[in-house]
């Protein structure tokens, strides 16, 4: 579940990239984010990928990571560097601690993510740092629905079989880029609105369309499950037609 970034469809030098360069030499720092996931009641697979999703984009809007607040220079070290999420799971106790510390919980209709400011990469807290990385496997109950036009979609790669952990993460990458892209004006309507979206998987056809375009795509480092530069998420908000 942990992720280790990718590209803009721009071809800009990015934090999201598999190549070595400059940020690589700065202090490295990883975005946590804990998803719930009780034995008998394991969140949807779609309903957790879009609340993993929300909980980046709320953390970058949140007042307490811009400016002067109390996460800002945590957050701005983190994207000078490398852009690193890790998603684990927790459940009863482990997540009760988990809300203890510091950050943001966002609800989904089945789902539960808690996202953290970031930390670095060999400093997480105690109880962030034993929550289990592996085992994540969840399913959608029904396929799910059309998404609504008028809401950003992250259409996911048909051609790639992801863990919902990595999902997690790359669904959280490419809403970031999408928030990176956007206006200012656009960027406050998104959060005012609660940063509404939806995450489905493209059909083969569809994402070729998509790949063509000039908006946000996320191509992976190759860390985990899947080969390296493997583009795997593109984020068609709207506002970036």
């Amino acid at each position: 579940m942990s992720e280790d970034p990718a590209v803009p469809a721009t071809g800009q030098t990015s934090p999201f990239q598999d190549e070595r360069n400059a940020r690589d030499e700065a202090p490295q720092f990883v975005l946590p984010l804990v998803v719930r996931i009780e034995r008998d009641a394991p969140p949807a697979r779609t309903d957790a990928l879009e609340t993993a999703a929300r909980a980046v984009l709320t953390l970058l809007g949140d007042e307490r990571s811009t400016g002067d607040g109390e996460w800002a220079e945590t957050v701005r070290n983190w994207e000078d560097a490398r852009i690193r999420k890790v998603v684990r799971r927790a459940r009863g106790a482990e997540w009760r601690r988990a809300g203890t510390l510091d950050g943001i919980t966002l609800t989904g209709t089945s789902a539960e993510v808690r996202v953290f400011p970031p930390v670095p990469l060999d400093g997480w807290p105690k109880d962030l740092a034993k929550l289990q990385v592996s085992g994540t496997e969840l399913d959608d109950p029904e396929p799910p629905a059309a998404p609504d036009p008028a809401l950003p979609v992250l259409w996911l790669n048909p051609d790639l079989n992801m863990s919902a952990g990595k999902a997690m993460a790359q669904t959280g990458h490419a809403a970031q880029l999408a928030w990176w892209a956007l206006p200012a004006s656009a960027r406050t309507t998104w959060r005012t609105a609660g940063f509404p979206l939806t995450v489905r998987t493209a059909t083969p056809a569809h994402w070729h369309d998509l790949i063509r375009l000039d908006l946000p795509l996320v191509r992976d480092a190759g860390f985990t499950e899947i080969a390296p530069g493997s583009a795997t998420v593109i984020a068609d908000h709207p506002a970036l037609r």
